[in-house]
C-alpha cells in the first residue's frame, strides 16, 4: 500500500557550499557536483547516507547519485535525506528521484542554464509505498546497480592502466631516464638495459631474472621494447626530450572531421541517433536519447557516420571532453563535436590507442579549454585542437604501444556494452516496480 506524499514531507534538501573549481586531483573524498562525472576533494562537509541531486544543467540533465559515508559537494548539488530513517530505504529514494529526474528537469527553470529550485523540489509528489516494500525494490534494484558500478570500476582501472603507461612512455619519459641515470653511474650498457626493463615491468632483478626461466617469450618481448628507448636526452626546441624524438603537434599524427549541421527538419522520432555535444561523456559516449535523423543520411554523409570506437571530443560548453562510442552502435556526428582520425604508422597500425590516452590527459583538456574563445560558451576550433604540441617517438615505440595497450581499450568497450545492457533491464524494471508490479 502506498499513499502520495510531496517531497518535503519525508525528505530534509540541503546543498554544498563550494564551487567547482576547488576540486583535487587524487583528493581522499567524493566531491559531488553538477557533473555526470564524480570529482575528488581532500576536504569533507557530509558525513551521511544521501542521494545527491544535481541543481542546475544548461540541458535540463539533472544526474541523480547515491552515496553513504564523507564527502563533499558544490553549492548548487542537493543532498537529500530521509525526515525518518526508519520510514526511508535512502537506497529506495535514489532510484524514486533517479526515475522522476527528466519530470523534474521539465519543471526547471531559466533560460541559458536550467535550475532546480527548491520549490520545485519541495512540492514534487511521489507514491511513498511501506518500508517492506521499499526493502524489497531496492534490493531487486541494487544487485543490478552493483554491476553496473563494478563494470564502470573495472573499465577506470582498465583506463588508468594504459594511462600510467602512455605518461611513463610519452611524458616522464621512464626507461630512458632510467637507462641515462644507470649509464651516468658507469653501468655498462647491458647493465642499463636491464635497469629500464625493471622501469618498463616493475619487476626486481630477481624477479626478471625468474621471468626469463619461467616465460621466456614474454621476457623476450620485454627486452625488445626496453631496446626500442633511446639512452639519451637532449633539448629539442627547448624541451627535454629522449635523442632522435620529435618536437611535434597532434596533426602530424591525426587530423579531425567536424560534425554535420543538420537542419531542424531532419529530427524525426526514430531512425538513426546523432552524437551532440552532450552527448560526449569521459570515456564512453552516449549514443541513446540524443534524437534522431534518417537513417538514409549514413548513405547520404558517409563522413559522418561514427561507428564502435570512434574518438569524440567536444568543441562547445565542455570543451576538450573525450569519449568513444560504444560496442555495437552507430550513429551521425553534428556540429561541435569532432572525430579524431588517426594516421597510419605503417600497414597494419595507426595512433589510435596512442591519440586516445593523449586526448584523455588533463593537459588536453587544460589545453582545450585555456584556447577556447567565447564569454557566454566556450568554443574551440579543430584547427586549433590540431596544435597541441607532442612529442613523437620512433615508430617501433608507437607501434609496441598500440599493441601494448590495445586489449585494454577493447575490454573498456566491451564492459560498457554489458553495462548499457543491465541498465537497460534496470531501468525497464525501475518503474514497473515503483509502480507496485
Amino acid at each position: 500500500m502506498s499513499k502520495l506524499v510531496k517531497l518535503k514531507e519525508i525528505v530534509d534538501f540541503k546543498t554544498g557550499r563550494l564551487d567547482s573549481n576547488c576540486a583535487e586531483e587524487n583528493g581522499i573524498y567524493p566531491f559531488f557536483t553538477c557533473s555526470p562525472e564524480t570529482l575528488r576533494i581532500n576536504s569533507y562537509a557530509f558525513d551521511c547516507e544521501a542521494v545527491l541531486l544535481a541543481g542546475n544543467n544548461a540541458n535540463a540533465v539533472f544526474p541523480v547519485k547515491y552515496y553513504s559515508g564523507k564527502f563533499n559537494a558544490y553549492q548548487r548539488t542537493y543532498i537529500i535525506t530521509p525526515k525518518d530513517k526508519s520510514k526511508i530505504n535512502v537506497k529506495w529514494l535514489y532510484f524514486q528521484i533517479k526515475h522522476v529526474a527528466f519530470e523534474l528537469g521539465i519543471r526547471a527553470v531559466g533560460s541559458a542554464t536550467k535550475f532546480l529550485t527548491k520549490r520545485i523540489l519541495d512540492d514534487y509528489e511521489i507514491n511513498l509505498p511501506d518500508l517492506d516494500t521499499q526493502n524489497y525494490i531496492a534490493r531487486v534494484l541494487w544487485k543490478l546497480e552493483n554491476k553496473i558500478q563494478l563494470n564502470t570500476q573495472i573499465n577506470q582501472t582498465l583506463e588508468q592502466i594504459a594511462q600510467v603507461l602512455f605518461k611513463s612512455w610519452f611524458v616522464d619519459f621512464d626507461p630512458v631516464r632510467a637507462k641515462v641515470q644507470a649509464l651516468s653511474e658507469g653501468m655498462s650498457l647491458e647493465q642499463a638495459e636491464l635497469t629500464a626493463m625493471q622501469a618498463i615491468s616493475g619487476k626486481t632483478p630477481e624477479e626478471l631474472t625468474a621471468l626469463s626461466q619461467t616465460q621466456p617469450d614474454c621476457y623476450a618481448e620485454l627486452a625488445e621494447t626496453t631496446k626500442a628507448f633511446p639512452c639519451e636526452m637532449v633539448e629539442i626546441d627547448g624541451v627535454e626530450a629522449p635523442k632522435g624524438w620529435e618536437k611535434t603537434t597532434l596533426s602530424e599524427i591525426c587530423e579531425m572531421q567536424n560534425g554535420y549541421a543538420f537542419k531542424s527538419s531532419d529530427w524525426m522520432e526514430q531512425g538513426i541517433p546523432v552524437i551532440k555535444i552532450g552527448s560526449v561523456k569521459p570515456m564512453i559516449v552516449e549514443v541513446e536519447g540524443n534524437g534522431f535523423v534518417s537513417e538514409d543520411y549514413s548513405k547520404l554523409k558517409p563522413d559522418f557516420l561514427l561507428t564502435s570506437g570512434d574518438i569524440l571530443v567536444g568543441l562547445t560548453g565542455y570543451v576538450g571532453e573525450v569519449g568513444r562510442i560504444p560496442t555495437g552502435k552507430i550513429a551521425m556526428l553534428n556540429q561541435r563535436v569532432a572525430t579524431f582520425l588517426p594516421k597510419e604508422i605503417d600497414k597494419n597500425h595507426c595512433f589510435y590507442n596512442y591519440i586516445y590516452c593523449l586526448a584523455r590527459q588533463s593537459q588536453f583538456k587544460e589545453f582545450a579549454e585555456i584556447n577556447a574563445k567565447g564569454s557566454a560558451q566556450a568554443n574551440i576550433s579543430t584547427k586549433e585542437l590540431l596544435k597541441f604540441p607532442i612529442i613523437k617517438a620512433n615508430d617501433k615505440l608507437h607501434i609496441l604501444f598500440e599493441n601494448r595497450v590495445k586489449e585494454l581499450l577493447e575490454r573498456i568497450l566491451w564492459n560498457s556494452q554489458n553495462a548499457e545492457t543491465l541498465a537497460k533491464t534496470r531501468d525497464l524494471l525501475l518503474p514497473r516496480l515503483l509502480n507496485g508490479e
